[in-house]
């Protein structure tokens, strides 16, 4: 039974490729993909979330165990300035099962970030068909880049933690210990880490926007001041209250909006001269440019036929 059914399986897949040779798929084709590739993705959050979650409280051989690694910029506070002061460091649970949500939400997150690439392949494998290779290639740059820029800000947030702990903790002339809830430190910790992140993934904006031709060098070494002033201002916003995490964050936007502009001239160097290689510039508005454009085809295969398109659903 399992033989025959195995057979008809196989049948059907190859009269699929005969009819559809070029990959095309109708929309409730294109719904049971990501239905597919969205369980995919799942299920490697939550194998990742078992981990972290597992992690936690036990140490990985030289590693630390994730709840140290977490608690260590609050037991960075001197413990003059901490309660208990008995030598420990714990953070105070008020309410029934707040230590398992709190150990939930961090293995969760620390799964997300160890098994990103299983769950960021199934994303891009749902997209990457409808995509030229062009535009692949940019996809991919863009994904890599994406990835290192939240990783650097994710762990300069980390390492500024300590010192934003500790002038928030100063206020107050001494008059007060500090003892945080665990929910409250690691929603601080989390939501700084994610601020830190997704600003750092700005300067890489910039690029993709000038890439595509929205915007010019020009136009951004216009608006230097205003980015500046505007990176300032977002770090006042986004960050907490000490003027610590503030500037680390408008400075390191500064720098990087600095390199991206830096790359967007180049960029646009680069164009300029080609066009005057290719004599483009000393044409007139009404002529034609002496070029010859081959659209490429999904696949980009060198087999076919020049010029020659695959044929696509209009429903998709």
């Amino acid at each position: 039974m399992a033989d025959s059914s195995n057979g008809r399986s196989s049948k059907r897949r190859t009269r699929s490729r005969r009819r559809n040779p070029d990959g095309t798929m109708t929309l409730i084709e294109h719904v049971y993909e990501f239905r597919r590739r969205l369980a995919y993705a799942l299920l490697a959050l939550v194998a990742g979330g078992v981990l972290g979650f597992l992690w936690f409280s036990n140490q990985v051989g030289p590693i630390p165990s994730l709840g140290d690694i977490v608690k260590g910029p609050y037991c960075s506070i001197p413990s003059e300035h901490r309660f208990p002061r008995d030598g420990e460091c714990r953070l105070l649970q008020t309410v029934p099962f707040e230590a398992f949500m709190i150990q939930l939400k961090v293995g969760l997150t620390a799964g997300a970030v160890l098994f990103a690439p299983a769950w960021i392949y199934q994303m891009w494998a749902f997209i990457a068909p409808g995509l030229y290779s062009k535009e692949r290639r940019y996809a991919l740059t863009f994904v890599g880049f994406a990835s290192v820029l939240f990783a650097l800000g994710a762990v300069l947030a980390f390492a500024l933690v300590p010192y934003a702990l500790e002038i928030l903790v100063n206020f107050g002339g001494g008059a007060f210990d500090t003892w945080f809830t665990g929910d409250k430190y690691v929603s601080f910790v989390l939501s700084l880490l994610l601020i830190f992140g997704v600003s750092f993934e700005v300067p890489l904006l910039v690029i993709m926007l000038n890439r595509v031709g929205v915007v010019s060098y020009a136009q951004l070494s216009k608006w230097r001041r205003g980015l500046i002033l505007a990176s300032f201002v977002f770090a006042a916003f986004v960050t907490p209250a000490d003027p610590f995490s503030m500037i680390a964050l408008a400075g390191a936007l500064t720098i990087l909006l600095e390199l991206a502009l830096q790359v967007t001239r180049l960029h646009d160097r680069k164009k300029v001269k080609q066009r005057g290689e290719e004599s483009w510039a000393s044409l007139s508005d009404d002529e034609a440019a002496p070029f010859e454009y081959t659209p490429s085809t999904a696949d980009d295969d060198p087999g076919e036929k020049p010029g020659r398109r695959s044929n696509t659903d209009d429903v998709t």
